[in-house]
């Protein structure tokens, strides 16, 4: 972690020591109803009994809503000493897991009770309010007057309690501390709201620890944990059911595009480069859709699936090919298109096999698509497919320089080739090249048109 980092992490655990010594210092004057106890007790046995939530690393439980009440019923101190015991415990059974820093382990200690000092402080503060079992008989408690600073002190609660841990998380990852945050924390929220309500319900109207009121509350609560743990369960056997189902998929398309690679002698290698090539050039043309990058990236992989059924007298030709060859060469692109057709994939990737030979002028095949009727992930694709050809070696010539390469794929801008990608490709070639630990000097790259293309890159729609 870096320096700011560990000094955020010790500012924090220097602020969450001085709340818990803050709350245990308010417990030396007049001690709680010993009843606090029972609910420190019954936080502990739920905060221990969590549910993962499925494609994200956090776990909820039922534990806040006895969180809540002791702020409610006995104000912040027992509140910040028994979110503090919860941690404890929390802390001791990871330890016990897993090796981990000092200063992890004090975080982890700190940050949950600075996070409820505050939030408790806050509903204090705006509520204006006594802990409820301090009231005598003749006062009065609107419940609409506590919506507001309930619904306060969860917001509070959770942003500090979720926010301190995203912006650790983010400092060690160098990451953004809001995409943490929004990726792994965002569900908590309704963990801690839920919890607030149902706090309300049990102590608001009683405005003491009631044990009628806590024999309905508990076994609610513990059905509402017996579903939900079964309902995430069956999500997340179904998630890993996907997860393998997509794996197989994978394995399926690289088995498919290794035997295609291994027909076609000439051209071996080809698949895999073309496909590292496409990807960071999809990205460097703006698109930004994870179906249209998938779709992509698969079709890199299968583009040549039609080669399959070409003869291989004619794939590995010592020569150039004829026209009547070069017909039938020609037929690899929809052929392949069909025989992937009866793979549904959750992508288009049909599209892009079929037409990575259309040109942007219209004379390319099979459908001698024109300019944007060609799917973007085609355009790609060709440029990427021309360049790899080029700097290939052929039984008929020896590869090319990239210097020649490059200028034959800028000169074939805007007749065959769409002249963004063009432009885009020749700009991010001394990256591209130096992903095969080639450094290609910037003064044989040529330049790109200076004028910018006189359209605009179609990626919203995935085609």
């Amino acid at each position: 972690m870096p320096l700011r980092g560990r000094v955020f992490v010790w500012l924090t655990i220097f602020a969450g020591t001085s709340a818990v010594a803050h709350a245990g210092h308010d417990m030396l004057g007049p001690w709680p109803s010993n009843k606090w106890l029972i609910l420190a007790l019954l936080t502990l046995v739920s905060g221990s009994a969590t549910v993962k939530l499925p494609s994200i690393s956090a776990h909820i439980s039922v534990s806040e809503t006895f969180l809540f009440s002791a702020v409610l019923l006995y104000g912040p101190a027992p509140g910040v000493l028994t979110v503090l015991l919860d941690a404890l415990i929390i802390t001791v059974l990871k330890v016990a897991r897993r090796e981990r820093r000092v200063e992890q382990v004090l975080f982890n200690l700190s940050a949950p009770p600075l996070a409820m000092w505050v939030g408790a402080h806050v509903y204090s503060l705006t509520s204006g309010l006594k802990p409820l079992e301090q009231l005598r008989p003749g006062d009065t408690v609107s419940t609409g007057a506590l919506i507001f600073p309930l619904i306060l002190f969860a917001v509070v609660y959770f942003a500090l309690s979720s926010g301190l841990v995203a912006c650790a998380v983010a400092f060690h990852k160098n990451a953004s501390p809001f995409r943490i945050w929004r990726e792994h924390f965002l569900w908590l929220s309704l963990n801690y709201f839920g919890g607030a309500s149902v706090a309300a319900l049990l102590v608001v109207y009683t405005r003491k620890f009631d044990w009628t009121a806590l024999g309905v509350t508990v076994p609610l609560l513990l059905v509402l944990y017996m579903t939900f743990r079964t309902s995430m369960a069956r999500v997340a056997d179904a998630t890993s059911h996907l997860e393998e189902l997509n794996a197989l998929y994978l394995a399926t398309v690289h088995t498919l595009a290794a035997a295609i690679d291994a027909k076609d002698q000439v051209t071996h290698g080809h698949i895999k480069r073309v496909q590292a090539y496409s990807a960071a050039l999809a990205k460097a043309v703006g698109i930004k859709n994870e179906f249209q990058l998938k779709a992509i990236q698969t079709a890199a992989i299968l583009h040549d699936t039609g080669k399959i059924a070409i003869p291989e007298a004619i794939l590995n030709k010592p020569g150039p090919l004829d026209d009547d060859e070069f017909a039938v060469m020609k037929r690899h692109a929809a052929m392949g298109a069909d025989i992937i057709s009866s793979i549904k994939f959750p992508y288009p990737v049909e599209p892009i096999v079929r037409h990575h030979h259309e040109n942007w002028d219209g004379t390319g095949y099979p459908d001698r698509l024109v300019g944007t009727e060609t799917p973007v992930g085609a355009r790609i694709l060709a440029v990427v497919d021309c360049y790899d050809a080029l700097t290939s070696d052929r039984p008929y010539r020896a590869r090319m320089s990239d210097e020649n390469a490059l200028a034959i794929v800028l000169s074939r801008r805007g007749t065959m080739y769409d002249p963004l990608i063009v432009d885009t490709f020749i700009r991010i070639f001394p990256q591209l090249s130096s992903q095969d630990g080639r450094e290609v000097p910037m003064q044989s790259v040529p330049k790109a048109a200076a004028a910018p293309p006189d359209y605009t890159l179609q990626v919203s729609k995935v085609s």
